[in-house]
């Protein structure tokens, strides 16, 4: 008698003690890593990120978590350094054990990451812009702002819906500069178009006059369109209207933000880009199915911060919340499945677009995602 209630003791603190043990584990927080460009030349990128993904993280908490699990947000500053991103990566693959990865604020960071990330194999969504990124597909990687091929074909295309068949092509010299200009004279031959104008800047540059200038005596220039982010395409555009430039006038999506228009002044006026609807939420028409995810984000982004919102930081949210739905559908942190629910999301509304991923597009969004904006009165403008 004494011996069956021994071994019965002793069987109950087994089961107890598995118990114990699986009620910690489940309690264990899902780790989101990121290194993000949060200091440096590319601030303007990370700081919105960082502060959206810090938001979030804390309003999905305050809900009850993921798989009833909270969320740890283990974050790095990179400061727009390449070398910084790959040892961030590194610390947070093999020290801090994260289950994913939402970061990389620039093409240079990301690429610098994605070796160490496929080779660990943990999902990764980047907050960068550059086609080469997800084109070719890499198993592990993934990320949600719009490639600058997308944005080189919505703008030619708006130009040839303007009887514009001739470009001047001003680029800056790095990685997001440098890859739009391919995709642009890309897409241009295989729109039929001619870019008769070809210069660059690069970061340390403080006038590009005599870029300009160049664009400017080059024959037959129909239209110019500067591809670019940070400082340099600010100092573009008040060049272009200081040299007296009437022709039509382009960015690309590296500058759509509300403090593109304060580094520009003025001089922006009548320039043309495409963006997020997120910087004319108030335009889109009611039936429009992102109205409602744009209102809110920025209405809570505004309030929270106390600060205009960014397209930029509307990567991150996605970036977020495409990782917590993949983490919902596998029911798991088990990255080879979160990594297939990510390639199977389909008809994620988000603040960028509509995302609709496959094992062949790691991306999920076409040009149609963005929006074509205009300067007018100092404001931005939805025109197509």
């Amino acid at each position: 008698m004494l011996k069956t209630m021994m071994r019965r003791a002793g069987q109950c603190a087994v089961v107890a003690a598995a118990c114990l043990m699986m009620s910690a584990q489940a309690a264990e927080p899902i780790k989101i890593g990121s290194f993000l460009s949060v200091t440096g030349p590319a601030s303007f990128l990370g700081d919105p990120e960082l502060k959206t993904l810090e938001m979030y993280v804390e309003k999905i908490n305050e809900e009850g978590g993921v798989l009833g699990r909270q969320l740890e947000l283990i974050h790095y500053d990179d400061v727009g350094n390449a070398s910084s991103a790959r040892n961030f990566a590194s610390r947070l693959i093999r020290s801090d054990r994260v289950d994913i990865i939402v970061g990389g604020s620039t093409t240079g960071a990301t690429m610098a990451a994605v070796p160490l990330i496929e080779q660990a194999q943990v999902p990764f969504i980047s907050l960068a812009g550059a086609v080469v990124i997800t084109t070719p597909v890499k198993k592990w990687v993934f990320k949600t702002p719009q490639s600058d091929r997308m944005a080189a074909e919505r703008i030619l295309a708006d130009m040839k819906d303007r009887g514009i068949t001739k470009i001047g092509l001003i680029s800056g010299t790095g990685g997001f500069g440098s890859s739009g200009r391919t995709q642009t004279l890309e897409v241009a031959e295989q729109m039929g178009m001619d870019v008769v104008a070809d210069v660059t800047y690069s970061g340390s540059d403080t006038d590009m006059t005599a870029q300009l200038t160049n664009i400017r005596n080059t024959k037959g220039v129909e239209a110019v369109l500067n591809f670019g982010f940070g400082q340099g395409p600010a100092i573009v555009t008040r060049n272009y209207v200081q040299l007296g430039m009437k022709l039509p006038f382009y960015q690309s999506h590296g500058v759509a933000s509300d403090s593109f228009l304060d580094l520009a002044g003025s001089s922006a006026e009548g320039l043309r880009l495409p963006a997020s609807p997120l910087l004319v939420p108030d335009s889109l028409p009611q039936e429009d199915p992102q109205k409602e995810v744009v209102q809110n984000y920025k209405a809570e982004y505004e309030a929270h911060w106390d600060s205009k919102v960014s397209a930029f930081g509307a990567y991150a949210y996605d970036g977020l919340m495409l990782a917590v739905r993949a983490i919902e559908k596998a029911g798991s942190t088990d990255p080879e499945a979160v990594r297939s629910a990510l390639e199977n999301i389909q008809g994620y509304v988000g603040v960028t677009g509509e995302f609709n991923m496959s094992p062949d597009d790691h991306n999920g969004l076409d040009a149609d995602s963005f929006r074509i904006l205009e300067v007018q009165n100092g404001e931005w403008k939805l025109i197509d």
